[in-house]
């Protein structure tokens, strides 16, 4: 895996989304439209991978899954299985608190439509190696959607086609590691029940089965 820094909160690094933050920014002066940095324990058991902050969200407050509705099964879930103090995370200075647990996403800035493109990805693909580089061995990743799960294995120089995504899929990375897939808990995913709660407890429920091992 690339060695880099695990974040750079200065990063300008992919032009169209350095513009977009500069735009909205302009627009909503009251957010914080930056590069968003992981959130959570320096030593996890867990980390999580979303896709990139969303506009009213992590964009707003600076922390992943923060303040919009694909935050609000997340966060129900790590207070349910005891990886936070709290069952909301709606700002900054709310106190929650991340136990055995680390959230990041595999694009840190904000992209138009919530679509980064190809090369985005890419770019802050280092970010993400480095930051798989420093986790402790059987550690469990859990990416959120397609985009996450293939970013790690883009961080592991693994080839797509060596792990298909699917919801509740587990999938052997170095080191002892392993990734778990989920739909992601998005507004549209959680509407349309491509994703219950139920599902997405689930998940947990391996997650915890796996840590146990």
């Amino acid at each position: 895996m690339a060695a880099t820094t695990l974040f750079d909160k200065n990063c300008t690094q992919c032009p169209r989304l350095h513009q977009f933050l500069v735009e909205v920014k302009a627009s909503y002066p009251d957010y914080y439209a930056r590069p968003v940095a992981p959130f959570g324990d320096e030593h996890p058991q867990l980390l999580i991978v979303g896709l990139a902050p969303g506009m009213h969200g992590a964009n707003a407050t600076g922390r992943p899954f923060t303040g919009d509705y694909a935050g609000l099964l997340l966060y129900e879930a790590l207070y349910e299985f005891g990886y936070s103090n709290q069952a909301k995370s709606e700002s900054l200075s709310d106190g929650l608190i991340l136990k055995h647990c680390r959230i990041t996403n595999a694009v840190k800035c904000l992209p138009p439509q919530n679509k980064p493109i190809g090369s985005e990805i890419t770019q802050c693909n280092t970010f993400l190696a480095a930051e798989l580089n420093t986790l402790a061995k059987q550690v469990v990743v859990l990416a959120l959607g397609t985009v996450a799960h293939q970013a790690v294995l883009k961080a592991y120089d693994l080839k797509l086609s060596s792990a298909k995504f699917a919801h509740n899929a587990q999938h052997a990375l170095p080191s002892g590691r392993t990734l778990i897939d989920s739909y992601h808990t998005s507004r549209y995913n959680i509407q349309t029940k491509r994703l219950t709660k139920s599902m997405f407890f689930d998940v947990f429920r391996s997650i915890d089965e796996l840590l146990k091992k």
